[in-house]
């Protein structure tokens, strides 16, 4: 399979190995060889089948007081993250050819720059020349053959993030590099021979605006993209943009399908026009991200906050839309799952000023009470068994997944680690978990808020240790409800960026 996606790579970069400068690619406005001194022309392209950019370059470096190499680049301002998942196409020729991310102050081949780049050896770095015909300096990673390479502006201060897919980031910055407010960004690669092209194959590439410090949570919002993830490759489609707040894709077992709010509204989003259309919700149309789909796809579970009765209150409707019946009687109440008859709905509710797991039947009625854990319990789901519950508690200190019987018994911890774990979703095989991850640098264990750094990971039903299968700026909204596709092979989330960003 690999050896036919570099055919199929191949051939489609010979097809345009002749494009022109100046043309678009993508996302980005132009590419050029940047240095003019090379014998061999660069060249690039977009293949929007499968959001990839195929980008060859000559070159003599990318060091010293000056730089020869082909960039896939547009004019930006502000902060921003740029991500991507990056390989070398081909055998190597020469251990400092190089793949990367690149902020630069202009095209001159001495410009001011900062970028975050692999080598063919394998070395990762962060190299940057802070001035106009200064040597370049560097900061070498303390990892190796790293093929997700985030850059990060903030002001004056460039963060880098490395990783090797599947593993968390290693994290390197420098500081007080100004090289003014408008400036390129882009891809590139470099050969260190100015008469051989090397070429690399750029993928998930991603430029998200991050939240202004001015932000009022919960009261403003970026924009959002809704992205479909294929679990064993990692792959990443854009698959809706839109400029508000979209949250917590839910995927219907018919698959053709998914369900979302935004504003307020329940949408559902045909997958194959492309096209939301708002599900009929009644007079609840306060709705938020905590909304689920039964097992056999004919009812919805809804949050919907009503002030009165105490905030989020959960309600049912046909698939189909209709008017709502009101289950639980006051609030905040959050459905988070339905057990696999349809008979039950697992909630989280904050009663006494405590929050907590409960069971209550899908048509109303007594509310059972599965923890009592000091701290807050979230995020209940039953796996398609209907064997477990699974959980996120605070109890052990950070946020960490748990899981319980259906009647609150046995309750166990899943996940112990660093970061701070929430809302596992079971894959429809039952094989596999998959939940969000936040960095406790960034983040209280008992809060997920939006716009921050965070992993979409992935874990055995059987154990062991999780695994990242995605990179991602986003956390709440991004997969607060069930989300696997029903063949259990990809996953529906959202992204977020400010309206910069560009990510068409």
């Amino acid at each position: 399979m690999k050896r036919l996606i570099t055919l199929v790579l191949l051939l489609a970069f010979y097809c345009v190995a002749d494009a022109q400068e100046n043309n678009a690619a993508g996302i980005f406005d132009s590419h050029t060889d940047v240095g003019g001194a090379s014998v061999k022309r660069g060249s690039a392209t977009y293949i929007p089948e499968t959001e990839q950019y195929v980008i060859s370059g000559a070159g003599y470096n990318v060091w010293g007081d000056h730089d020869e190499f082909q960039y896939v680049y547009k004019k930006m301002s502000g902060d921003f993250i740029l991500y991507a998942r990056a390989e070398f196409l081909g055998s190597w020729v020469n251990y400092h050819r190089k793949v990367g991310w690149m902020i630069r102050k202009s095209l001159d081949g001495n410009s001011p720059h900062v970028n975050a780049v692999e080598h063919g050896d394998g070395l990762t770095s962060l190299q940057f020349r802070r001035t106009a015909d200064a040597q370049t300096e560097e900061h070498k990673l303390p990892i190796t053959k790293a093929n997700i390479l985030q850059l990060e502006r903030k002001g004056n201060t460039y963060i880098m993030r490395a990783a090797v897919f599947g593993e968390l980031f290693t994290v390197d910055s420098v500081a007080g590099i100004n090289l003014g407010d408008d400036v390129y960004v882009g891809l590139f690669v470099g050969s260190h021979n100015a008469d051989v092209l090397e070429t690399g194959v750029f993928s998930n590439v991603r430029i998200s605006v991050p939240a202004p410090a001015s932000l009022v949570p919960y009261r403003q919002y970026l924009g959002s993209n809704v992205e479909l993830l294929e679990v064993a490759s990692g792959r990443r489609q854009i698959i809706y943009t839109a400029p508000n707040s979209i949250q917590a894709p839910n995927w219907m077992p018919d698959g053709n399908s998914l369900i979302y709010n935004s504003d307020g509204l329940i949408y559902k989003f045909d997958l194959a026009s492309r096209m939301p259309q708002v599900l009929h919700t009644g007079e609840v149309k306060n709705n938020n991200n905590d909304h689920v789909i039964s097992f056999d796809g004919k009812m919805l579970a809804l949050s919907s906050g009503v002030e009165k009765l105490g905030g989020s209150i959960i309600y049912t409707v046909p698939i189909t839309g209709g008017n709502p019946k009101q289950i639980t009687p006051v609030g905040p109440s959050y459905a988070h799952g339905w057990s696999t008859d349809g008979q039950s709905i697992v909630f989280t509710g904050q009663r006494n000023k405590e929050f907590d797991i409960y069971k209550v039947p899908s048509n109303g009625g007594k509310e059972v009470r599965l923890t009592t854990a000091t701290g807050l319990d979230d995020g209940p789901e039953y796996t398609p068994d209907g064997k477990y519950i699974y959980f996120n508690s605070v109890r052990s200190g950070l946020m960490q997944i748990w899981r319980m019987k259906p009647d609150g018994s046995d309750q166990e911890q899943v996940t112990n680690d660093s970061l701070n774990n929430w809302f596992p979703h079971i894959s429809p095989d039952g094989k596999w978990i998959a939940f969000i991850s936040f960095l406790p640098s960034e983040v209280k264990p008992d809060d997920h808020p939006f716009y921050k750094h965070v992993y979409i990971r992935l874990m055995s039903t059987e154990g062991g240790a999780p695994t990242v299968i995605a990179y991602v700026y986003g956390g709440q909204g991004t997969i607060n409800t069930p989300s696997w596709s029903p063949d259990s092979k990809r996953i529906a989330f959202v992204s977020n960026s400010g309206n910069n960003g560009g990510n068409k």
